[in-house]
């Protein structure tokens, strides 16, 4: 049917029926999601701080504002699980820890309190604190606990307060570093941080844990938001079988 024709048949529909023909031309672009041999070889060409924090989101289902937001009393080695703090919605939730990382994850709270030991004794030391805290505990910004998991190598000054304190380490960072290991692997995929947060959700459903269960592991309020993996795993056939290979 000729473009034209189908505009000058909407300017006839009533208002309701034209609100309706209006709402059925938006859909929803289906993220993109990379196998488990893609992951891996983007994760082959990654080192550092950057590579734990993808393992993370990868592993975990976070996002990279969570990722770069834990604090040490967030990790529970005995439980094997992570406490994700106000992350979207301002709701706190708790994720798996992937048992590969428990020994890395030691290793930089190790280093960590390396890092802060050398900034109290230089009178620094103090964090930003998640909403009233401050207000409500006065010298819990100077505890290890509440220090980020992964701190930045400078110090800055916050506008607001005047102290200086040491921030988590930068997005552009871990983006820039992702960049770099998908040019390496020679994956034509348009891949962001975000992408191995999608990749965990896919991957879990394709196991065959329920859908209930990876809702609350990625702290979706509405389980329809989940669903659209479950329209990732049918792209391209998959469950379907071709009628060329009967």
């Amino acid at each position: 049917m000729p473009l034209f024709f189908c505009i000058n048949m909407s300017w006839n529909l009533p208002l309701d029926k034209l609100e309706n023909f209006k709402r059925a031309k938006k859909y929803k672009t289906l993220p993109v999601v990379l196998t488990e041999n893609e992951t891996k070889r983007i994760l082959f060409y990654m080192e550092g701080i950057p590579s734990l924090i993808v393992r993370l989101m990868y592993g975990s289902g976070l996002r990279i504002s969570e990722a770069l937001r834990l604090r040490n009393k967030d990790l529970d080695f005995g439980y094997r699980q992570i406490i994700v703090r106000s992350g979207k919605g301002a709701k706190d939730r708790i994720t798996m820890m992937p048992e590969k990382l428990v020994q890395s994850l030691k290793s930089q709270v190790l280093l960590c309190q390396k890092v802060h030991k050398k900034d109290l004794a230089n009178g620094m030391g103090r964090t930003l604190l998640p909403g009233a805290l401050s207000v409500k505990y006065p010298n819990a910004d100077r505890e290890f606990g509440w220090q980020y998991l992964f701190p930045s190598r400078n110090r800055q000054k916050d506008p607001r307060t005047g102290f200086v304190h040491r921030h988590h380490i930068s997005e552009t960072t871990v983006q820039r570093a992702i960049k770099i290991a998908v040019t390496k692997a020679s994956l034509k995929k348009n891949v962001t941080s975000h992408t191995f947060r999608h990749s965990f959700a896919t991957h879990l459903l394709r196991s065959g844990y329920d859908i209930r269960t990876v809702q609350e592991l990625l702290g979706h309020q509405n389980v329809e938001t989940t669903m659209i993996y479950t329209h990732v795993l049918n792209r391209g056939g998959f469950g379907v079988k071709s009628p060329l290979d009967s």
